[in-house]
């Protein structure tokens, strides 16, 4: 079956506007397993962007060699609201300008709504359960009816992901190194795909806060299984952000190299057929995001940086500056230092701050204190 290429309409915000969503599917629909990948659900995070379209041709020739056996959706483009969202020549694709919020965020919530009304439907048959859940989620989904623009774009990207095994969220830091984000379920069964990625961090946390993409699909398995015990629900939505370095890390040669890997990952989980290489080594163990510091800037100011990404650290070091432009050079200087010690993982492009930026993350292995809380993720 030759690709497929069809197109969603978004509910049009203004007269005389409109927007759609692009979809390529591969394989047969229904097949499993069912892979679902998308790019740039923050539109101004362009890396994805060009990985997918070099995956599309990999999925394509393996098509035509008769080799997808799962069925794979791929969204080229997650979010076609914020890559039109230019100021003054300035991209601004993380939050939507009429108000709606990080567009990562406050996706709908796929546990509550079906949660009392699995009583009657799940057994002792696994695959059953998750076939019960799987309805009733699409159930939930077909049932709401967007009242905006963006309500349309979380409701159709949901519908089209909501019974996926695979959800693969592309995304990048500001300066940043390969990680992932998963929930605990899902490690070490995805420590082979961090292989194929060459990921440095892998960061765990069962609910990060603020309904992220990735969790909407993912969480509600976990949940269901603590709230009905005496039935197997397995964890059958591996779904994952995944973070592809930094946002000026956008050429064909990084591309290319991403796509295969994704490739490779998609082969490995059966999804398309063909034996691929062996995983590389792995870089790096998985680690409670709670244990990495978000470090923030304390006062405003211009950022100087004394490390490099993929430095380790220690507890307490300084890892940079923020210099007062007006000051006297003695008094100009105050020192930003890390609560945890470990790599660093990113670090803040823009090199002028405000007090509460966050400009660089930390991977440590404890759990830190001032990170526990219901929301881990950065705005």
């Amino acid at each position: 079956m030759p690709p497929r290429t069809e197109t969603i309409p978004l509910l049009p915000a203004s007269p005389g506007t409109s927007r759609v969503l692009t979809v390529h599917r591969f394989g047969q629909p229904g097949a499993r397993p069912k892979a679902y990948l998308q790019a740039s659900l923050h539109a101004d995070e362009t890396p994805g962007l060009l990985v997918l379209h070099h995956l599309h041709g990999l999925l394509a020739a393996a098509e035509a060699r008769g080799e997808i056996r799962g069925e794979i959706v791929l969204v080229p483009y997650a979010n076609p609201i914020g890559l039109a969202q230019f100021a003054n020549g300035m991209h601004l694709g993380r939050y939507e300008a009429g108000g709606g919020g990080n567009f990562n965020r406050n996706w709908p919530d796929l546990y509550a709504p079906i949660v009392d009304g699995l009583e009657d439907r799940l057994g002792s048959d696994e695959a059953a359960n998750v076939e019960a859940i799987r309805a009733a989620q699409r159930a939930h989904l077909e049932a709401q009816e967007p009242g905006s623009e963006l309500e349309s774009l979380r409701l159709a990207l949901a519908s089209l992901a909501v019974d996926a095994d695979l959800v693969w969220d592309l995304h990048c830091d500001d300066e940043s190194l390969m990680h992932l984000f998963l929930i605990p379920a899902h490690w070490p069964q995805a420590a082979d795909f961090a292989a194929d990625l060459g990921c440095r961090a892998v960061l765990l946390a069962e609910d990060s806060g603020g309904n992220s993409f990735d969790e909407t699909f993912s969480t509600p398995w976990t949940r269901l299984a603590k709230h009905y015990p005496q039935h197997p629900i397995p964890a059958a939505c591996l779904a994952a952000t995944v973070e592809l370095r930094g946002f000026a890390d956008v050429d064909d040669a990084t591309a290319a190299g991403d796509a295969q890997a994704l490739f490779h990952s998609l082969q490995r989980f059966g999804v398309v057929a063909g034996d691929p290489p062996p995983p590389p080594t792995l870089r790096c163990q998985a680690t409670a995001l709670d244990a990495t510091d978000s470090v923030r800037a304390p006062a405003t100011g211009v950022l100087a940086y004394t490390v490099q990404l993929g430095d380790e650290v220690e507890a307490g070091d300084v890892i940079a500056w923020i210099v007062d432009p007006t000051a006297v050079p003695e008094h100009a200087r105050l020192p930003v230092t890390t609560r945890a010690s470990g790599l660093v993982l990113s670090r803040r492009s823009q090199r002028y701050a405000r007090p509460g930026m966050p400009i660089a993350k930390v991977v440590g292995e404890d759990a830190l204190p001032h990170r526990q809380g219901d929301y881990l993720l950065e705005d």
